[in-house]
């Protein structure tokens, strides 16, 4: 046994290779659970005393010996290679490509965001909605001429039943179930029957607010409206122009002054430097009434914009397709906008 271990030792002393395979193959022969170390420990056992003495030395010089040799080898190849840590499992793993936000979620968490700091909560509704929440409500009664305003989609088993047109509707559900003082803004989905043109969309997304209060006037809708347009464009230049909604008197346009510094300002205000963003207004008494709020008491103001539209003009895209077209290419172009 002894000569058996002296000649191991010779061997291991001189085994040379860079082949990983040949490496673990020597690994095994000398170090392994069947290998030769464990079948020499197995037969010391068997010895006498004076004998283990002698061999214990030995059997311990040899199993270093061959973990060194095992260890070195494995780290010349590593150099080699050019990897001191090729076994580092501490090592970050490949890097794997994160997603992007769509440009609509992203200029809809940034409304949100701006309005939650004045004290603006979330609220939701369906998408399909019954006629009283998204017209009746709203002053307009069946037969009314500002109906035709919005051409909508009509469930075809059940006509009292429609695609929501605003979210107009989930602001009158809010009225309904919470009393003044109310601060909300509805994001969400809606519907409407377009045809005019190869650009138009049957659905489009929409951000509407709604406060009530005592003694609310329009000078607090139009501080709210600066405060927004300052916030989310870093303009607060704005102007107010008369309109016309059902549910709201008064009525305005909102127009932000977008400047004319560049070709593309000329374009997209027409030469005016005026850029038209949004609807706003009085809530009328007669919408108040229908949801139970007593107008005497109680004021409140209204305003509705597109998102589509503002993330056009935030992103400077030039054409609406793009934003339902789940085109990867464009979609990636917004990867660190969060």
């Amino acid at each position: 046994m002894e000569d058996k271990i002296k000649k191991d030792l010779e061997y291991i002393l001189h085994f040379n290779s860079d082949s990983d395979t040949e490496i673990e193959e020597f690994r095994v022969k000398y170090l392994g659970k069947k290998g030769l170390l464990n079948s020499y420990f197995v037969e010391f056992k068997s010895l006498e005393s004076d004998q283990k003495k002698k061999l214990g030395s030995l059997l311990n010089e040899l199993k270093n010996s061959a973990q060194q040799k095992v260890d070195n080898l494995k780290s010349n190849n590593s150099k080699k290679s050019g990897d001191l840590k090729i076994n580092d499992i501490s090592r970050p793993g490949d890097p794997i490509e994160i997603g992007s936000r769509h440009p609509i979620s992203i200029v809809k968490n940034r409304i949100i965001e701006i309005f939650s700091t004045i004290g603006f909560t979330i609220s939701e509704g369906p998408e399909i909605e019954d006629d009283w929440h998204n017209f009746s409500a709203l002053n307009l009664p069946e037969h009314h001429p500002a109906r035709d305003m919005q051409d909508t989609f009509f469930i075809e088993k059940n006509p009292d039943y429609l695609l929501r047109t605003h979210t107009s509707s989930v602001q009158v559900r809010y009225m309904e179930n919470n009393k003044p003082p109310i601060r909300t803004i509805s994001p969400g989905r809606v519907y409407r029957n377009e045809a005019i043109s190869a650009r138009s969309h049957c659905f489009f997304h929409q951000i509407e607010g709604l406060c009530i209060d005592k003694d609310v006037s329009f000078a607090d809708l139009k501080q709210t409206l600066e405060y927004f347009t300052t916030q989310l464009f870093g303009k607060s230049k704005i102007r107010l122009r008369p309109s016309y909604f059902p549910f709201t008197e008064p009525s305005a346009e909102v127009d932000v002054y977008w400047g004319l510094n560049n070709e593309t300002d000329y374009k997209m205000t027409k030469g005016t430097g005026w850029l038209e963003i949004m609807g706003c207004g009085m809530v009328d008494p007669n919408v108040l009434e229908n949801c139970n709020i007593d107008h005497k008491e109680y004021s409140g103001f209204a305003f509705g914009l597109g998102i589509d539209r503002i993330a056009l003009l935030l992103h400077q895209i030039d054409d609406i397709r793009l934003l339902s077209e789940n085109d990867v290419r464009f979609l990636e172009q917004f990867r660190s906008s969060f």
